[in-house]
């Protein structure tokens, strides 16, 4: 009986470790960066539904081809899409981040599809923020 059941345990022990021995948890991770340059991700905070004061910073300096990740501060899900379809970051839960993203324009206006009161932009590193025409646009 006793050979049995520790034979039981060693090949449990062993099939564990085998396949990683993951479990159903997982812990945060804070962006890493993916693609262009091999620097820090431009980190950009959602503060909750404040109109174009809901992200910072705002608007947020990331030229093209650099990457960012969006960190939800807040304590409702967020979903970010850029204006012009350039980005979108799909749902991010609170205490959540977007996947790391490369900004494949010199700037882009965004907005909370779920809160589309909630704006921010991204700009290259010198400049204005990209002229924002339309319903998005918040109050800037």
């Amino acid at each position: 009986m006793r050979t049995t059941i520790l034979i039981a345990v060693t090949v449990f022990a062993v099939s564990a470790w085998s396949c990683g021995g993951s479990n159903s948890t997982s812990t945060p991770v804070s962006p890493t960066p993916s693609g262009g340059g091999g620097g820090a991700a431009t980190t950009i905070s959602i503060v909750g539904n404040r109109a174009n004061q809901s992200f910072s910073p705002n608007p947020a300096v990331a030229p093209q081809g650099t990457t960012m990740a969006f960190t939800n501060n807040d304590g409702l899900t967020h979903h970010l899409m850029a204006v012009d379809g350039s980005f979108d970051t799909g749902n991010i839960a609170p205490g959540g981040s977007s996947p790391v993203l490369t900004v494949a324009t010199d700037g882009a206006n965004y907005y909370c599809t779920i809160h589309p009161t909630m704006v921010g932009s991204i700009k290259a590193s010198s400049g204005a923020a990209p002229p924002c025409n339309g319903l998005y646009c918040g109050d800037r």
